[in-house]
């Protein structure tokens, strides 16, 4: 397959498999996902994250956790292709900002890099601006409900609502949030309720 031909291929099983890990697994085992640019999801594997928070492993099982989870919440987007697109992407930054300070594992400005990286890499396999874009703000956006939740500075909701749609991220961060290892339904219903903080302050 070529790129475009490998591109139509990702986005059908984003949006018709009930569970698209394992479709995308089988690429990868395939090899499928060993040339450019594709190979950056596949690297995802490599990079280790805080066991504190992501006790399922590396960056790679962590978004093959949410892609399935996305496709679940899928119906509730505006754009199914953008928000699968997203949900695939989303940590795609943590390969160039994925560093050991002081014993522990961090990735900040994972976000905003990440935003970049999404748009290079689906520059190479759509012609789709608006597409494109909408994928990449949403990589871009998608730690705020966290921010907004520690009080962070990095909570810009002027500016997040200039380039998205608040309930889009909401709903890329609720996967992303829930799309972890050993949670369990008081930790996921707290992690929902947060969610509907996030939406609320944007609603008064």
């Amino acid at each position: 397959m070529n790129n475009k031909e490998l591109f139509e291929k990702i986005n059908e099983i984003l949006l018709k498999s009930l569970k698209p890990s394992e479709d995308l697994e089988r690429l990868i085992i395939e090899g499928y996902l060993d040339k450019e640019p594709f190979n950056k999801i596949k690297k995802l594997n490599n990079i280790e994250q805080n066991p504190k928070y992501h006790p399922e492993g590396s960056v790679l099982k962590h978004v093959l956790l949410v892609v399935d989870l996305a496709s679940e919440y899928k119906k509730y987007s505006n754009d199914e292709k953008v928000f699968m697109w997203a949900a695939l992407l989303h940590d795609i930054g943590k390969l160039t900002t994925t560093r050991v300070r002081k014993n522990r594992i961090t990735s900040y400005n994972h976000d905003t890099e990440g935003k970049d990286i999404a748009m290079n890499i689906l520059n190479e396999l759509t012609d789709d601006e608006e597409f494109k874009q909408k994928v990449s703000k949403l990589v871009r956006w998608h730690m705020q409900p966290l921010f907004y939740d520690k009080n962070l500075p990095f909570f810009q909701p002027q500016d997040m609502i200039n380039d998205v749609e608040y309930k889009e991220v909401a709903l890329l961060s609720l996967c992303d949030r829930i799309g972890r290892g050993n949670l369990d339904e008081d930790r996921i219903k707290e992690e929902k309720e947060r969610i509907e903080s996030f939406k609320a302050y944007f609603e008064k």
